[in-house]
């Protein structure tokens, strides 16, 4: 059976919730700056400039695209935890992809982004009640409600998504 490359670990499945699960997201979350890190060990320019499908994000587009969408993501949540079922804003990854820090500034301004980012962010939810994990954003693009523990297995499994984007590339170059 081939794997889709576009998914190297699946699709995101939504779980219920379980003390078990939390503790397992919130881990992903809390390392995925390290994981992402180690992904990208030791590559060289060339290396950072391929693409990890025919048709896909470099690695280091790969890189600051998670800075973004993890940025989005953690105003989504506290947007989430402080009002009453906020519209959460969409943006377009695609362009923002094309946007001239992606060429400009080292991946390394990334990753440090990550580091702080996720330590706020996982400071934040680790110890939020079932009721919080409830709570509603609104996702226009979607045309959909999520809920906060939604939102935790879905950026859990997206850092994890893009970090295997990356080995998996990396072990079909045998680099």
């Amino acid at each position: 059976m081939s794997i889709d490359p576009r998914y190297p670990i699946g699709k995101y499945e939504p779980k219920p919730f379980s003390e078990q699960q939390k503790q397992a997201w919130l881990l992903d979350l809390q390392f995925l700056p390290e994981a992402l890190e180690r992904a990208i060990n030791n590559l060289d320019e060339a290396q950072l400039n391929t693409p990890y499908r025919d048709g896909g994000w470099t690695v280091k587009q790969l890189v600051h695209h998670v800075a973004d969408s993890h940025m989005n993501a953690y105003i989504r949540f506290k947007l989430g935890l402080t009002e009453d079922k906020p519209t959460i804003k969409p943006y377009e990854e695609q362009d923002w992809a094309l946007l001239a820090d992606n060429d400009l500034v080292p991946i390394n301004v990334s990753l440090t982004l990550l580091h702080a980012l996720h330590l706020r962010w996982v400071a934040t939810i680790k110890d939020l009640t079932e009721e919080q994990w409830n709570r509603l954003v609104v996702h226009p693009a979607a045309n959909r409600e999520m809920s906060i523990w939604f939102l935790l297995g879905l950026y859990a499994w997206h850092g994890n998504h893009h970090v295997a984007h990356i080995t998996t590339l990396r072990e079909n170059k045998q680099w």
